[in-house]
């Protein structure tokens, strides 16, 4: 399932291999750029990428988010079997380089 949409100004663009994403997760998506909004203003496109590993026994899924500011980009990983968690620690994640900026 892929998908882009324009969120508030802000390019999104969601690659998810093999694997059907459901509104509440893209919700958490749009819930994690209004926190990351916080730290930087200026962000004009969000790359998520969600993929899942069907042979693997643990650390099953994993996300990835890009976030396009002036400068370098910001980028975050997180492997687990949560995609709400794994989310939550993305967002951690560019928080803290956002705010070292």
């Amino acid at each position: 399932m892929n998908y882009t949409e324009n969120y508030e100004g802000i390019k999104l663009d969601v690659q998810a291999v093999d694997i059907s994403i459901s509104d509440a997760l893209q919700q958490g998506v749009r819930d994690v750029i209004d926190k990351v909004k916080r730290h930087n203003k200026k962000i004009d496109s969000v790359d998520v990428y969600f993929k899942e590993e069907p042979n693997q026994s643990t650390n099953t899924k994993s996300v990835r988010m890009r976030v396009g500011i002036p400068g370098n980009d910001v980028f975050a990983h997180d492997e687990g079997d949560n995609w709400f968690e794994l989310l939550k620690n993305v967002e951690d994640k560019l928080r803290r380089q956002l705010e070292k900026r």
